[in-house]
């Protein structure tokens, strides 16, 4: 498993102000979405392309387009929506799939309650969005889920990362044939006794859509 920490100021300015207590929820939207697609740059460095003859106004060249099979695109749900729209912006041609997980607040372990996926991924490069990398949990069971239904890479795209979490996910992921990459805007300090991300942001869910 590979993790990446995206080191640009645009990045660190955005996350400052998630991070913010007083940011509103309508400004930690519109600024997830930002920085979800800064990220989504980074994390799209390997999307399959192939060679594309053109005709320019000037000449014959050949460029580039998307491979297939499409790649496909994973929010987590609920907090997991609020990054969609930042990630299709970059990836306007990839299809999305829809996994509902939970973490049980005591045992902190994950657990699937709805899934809307092709049961073939057929070496499909896959994109998961979760905001909090923290127990690490989640994303070690959604990554197993793909992985086992045939997906050639999956990059996880977080906003943030606790390092007890990138080493959970390490662990989990150690004998998996699948690439797995994380890409993060920041790898935190540690994780509290509840499980939160410090000094993070909160619960990214909350603070998306409130707390109901």
């Amino acid at each position: 498993m590979r993790t990446h920490v995206v080191d640009h100021p645009l990045v660190a300015h955005k996350l400052t102000v998630l991070r913010d207590r007083e940011t509103t929820s309508p400004t930690f939207r519109l600024l997830t979405d930002e920085l979800v697609t800064l990220l989504a740059y980074e994390a799209t460095r390997e999307v399959g392309v192939v060679p594309l003859d053109i005709e320019t106004p000037v000449t014959a060249t050949t460029g580039v387009t998307m491979s297939t099979p499409k790649p496909l695109v994973v929010p987590i749900l609920r907090a997991g929506l609020g990054m969609l729209d930042g990630m299709m912006r970059l990836l306007p041609t990839a299809e999305v799939g829809f996994l509902g997980m939970v973490r049980d607040e005591g045992t902190l372990l994950a657990s699937t309650y709805a899934t809307r996926l092709p049961e073939d991924l057929g070496g499909r490069q896959c994109f998961v969005l979760d905001p909090m990398l923290a127990t690490g949990g989640t994303l070690a069971a959604a990554v197993h889920l793909l992985a086992e239904r045939g997906a050639g890479s999956v990059v996880c795209i977080c906003l943030l990362a606790a390092p007890e979490g990138v080493a959970h996910l390490e662990s989990e992921l150690g004998g998996l044939d699948t690439p797995v990459t994380v890409v993060t805007a920041a790898l935190d300090e540690r994780l509290n006794d509840k499980g939160y991300i410090v000094p993070g942001l909160g619960d990214a869910g909350d603070r998306l859509y409130g707390i109901a």
